[in-house]
């Protein structure tokens, strides 16, 4: 049965392994914290403080918080952890700052993140950390395996499940140390922003606000432009440089005119010294593609990946053909290796597989390809084959409305404004993501913070020495938003009483 099982589940990888490639012309850009390829630097003194000073702990979660039926019932462990170094204590309503885990284990944000841990000291806050359902050490039904295995085992794992137990472990907690009183400051990045804004309009008597960093909640419906994420990606290297824009942009044809020679992907796996033979040219497109986009939505400082790696294309010697400057910025961005994996983008991680069902599910973000002014192909979102081919993987249809329908999108201004408070929607504008982000504040308390500079999540990082001035402005811009609500809540509390 086990081996039947890891069949079942080896067949699934591969299916999702391909499933990028069959549905588009390329891979859909990633969401998360981080860049892919990026090793955890050298952390702070602060951050290393934080990560011992953190205690775990299980709750026992309801796998299904909207129905009745017997098998609703089921419980798993989910993970969260806390801090309490800094904590002022339930007597003085001291605020609890929490972070909500997203398409990923618990483990690879905790060294990154440090919004709660840089400011805990000041507001004298709890520091909170759940990890999201189905990621990490918090997968129902024992294993990853069993819990992506079918439709029905699949079905709970969505968004909508995810907010609820994050209410469930906070709503434990606050009881559990006696602190109903404390104000609750939800903080999330890129999908964990959106379930942050999400959190605070569904769960306003558990959340005070939200911090909601480069989350892109109007790239569902239609309602930010397809080509809005690929825009930003060609202007972010056109403004770096015109020379390695250029490159780029007549680089795919000639990959192509290559590619359709005899020989020809044998000849590209060898100028691009690829690990494994090129079944395509897509394979290789794909892969720049990838390494393109990823560049430009986490180019942070001090490093500037996207400089460095225009840098390589237009510093290659005088003579160096295209796909030659192209390669000298893929080995520049990814450093030095005996060979390039082509799948490296692809591989089937947990969080590939869950974030590959998320999408087929409610999460379609329909970003696409323009032909103008574009240093990518052409390559439109096709809604009616990404339904077909995640029902062909997974036997359910995508429910591509369900996002603004549920959540609210559409006019998304004037709801707001009307019934919606104390969320920061924070954006830098060079973030290909920003292009489905809320960059107008919306009403007194809704408020936009955005840098012309900034890239994805970056406010919601380490605090480091080096970090530009128009960065720690941004920070502290968002701490003044939250001690104007906390201090609000209390002088609230304190009438009330």
């Amino acid at each position: 049965m086990d081996t039947l099982r890891s069949f079942q589940l080896l067949s699934l990888f591969f299916l999702v392994f391909t499933f990028s490639a069959s549905v588009f012309a390329f891979n859909m850009p990633r969401l998360g914290t981080q860049r892919k390829t990026t090793q955890h630097e050298h952390q702070t003194t602060s951050s290393i403080s934080n990560l011992e000073d953190l205690k775990t702990y299980y709750y026992t979660q309801t796998l299904d918080h909207f129905n009745y039926r017997p098998d609703s019932y089921t419980t798993f462990k989910q993970r969260y952890m806390i801090n309490s170094r800094y904590w002022g204590g339930a007597n003085a309503s001291a605020p609890i700052f929490v972070y909500l885990g997203a398409e990923e284990s618990l483990d690879d944000d905790l060294p990154i993140i440090g919004f709660l841990s840089d400011n805990a000291p000041s507001f004298k806050a709890l520091q909170v950390y759940i990890e999201h359902r189905y990621y990490g050490k918090s997968v129902p039904f024992g294993s990853m395996e069993a819990a992506l295995k079918n439709e029905s085992t699949r079905g709970y794992f969505n968004s909508v499940q995810a907010i609820a137990d994050y209410a469930a472990v906070l709503l434990h907690i606050k009881k559990k140390l006696s602190a109903e009183n404390s104000p609750v400051i939800i903080v999330g990045g890129s999908y964990g922003g959106m379930l942050a804004s999400w959190f605070r309009l569904k769960y306003p008597h558990i959340a005070l606000g939200a911090v909601a960093s480069s989350a892109p909640i109007l790239y569902f419906d239609t309602i930010a432009p397809q080509a809005g994420y690929y825009s930003i990606v060609t202007k972010d290297f056109k403004e770096t440089s015109e020379s390695c824009y250029e490159t780029i942009r007549k680089s795919w044809a000639e990959i192509d005119r290559v590619a359709s020679k005899p020989h020809g992907l044998e000849a590209l796996g060898k100028r691009f010294n690829t690990c494994n033979r090129l079944n395509g040219s897509v394979d290789l497109k794909d892969y720049l593609d990838s390494i393109y986009s990823e560049a430009a939505q986490y180019n942070h400082p001090p490093t500037y990946p996207l400089s460095v790696l225009c840098s390589a294309i237009d510093g290659a010697s005088v003579g160096t053909d295209t796909l030659g400057r192209v390669y000298a910025g893929v080995v520049a961005y990814m450093g030095n290796h005996t060979c390039y994996d082509m799948d490296l983008y692809n591989r089937p991680t947990e969080t590939h597989e869950g974030w590959s069902w998320q999408t087929c599910s409610e999460m379609v973000m329909p970003i696409g390809h323009d032909s103008k002014d574009s240093m990518f192909p052409p390559a439109p979102f096709n809604l009616n084959k990404f339904i077909n081919e995640c029902k062909s993987l997974y036997g359910v249809k995508p429910q591509p409305h369900w996002v603004t329908t549920y959540y609210g999108g559409q006019d998304l201004k004037l709801t707001l404004h009307r019934f919606g408070s104390n969320i920061i929607f924070s954006n830098g504008l060079r973030d290909p993501y920003s292009s489905g982000g809320v960059l107008e504040n919306i009403s007194e308390s809704i408020l936009a913070v955005t840098t012309v500079n900034g890239s994805h999540c970056l406010d919601i990082l380490v605090a480091k020495p080096s970090d530009p001035q128009w960065l720690v402005m941004q920070r502290k811009t968002e701490v003044k938003i939250i001690e104007k609500w906390i201090a609000n809540y209390h002088d609230d509390l304190l009438a009330l009483k």
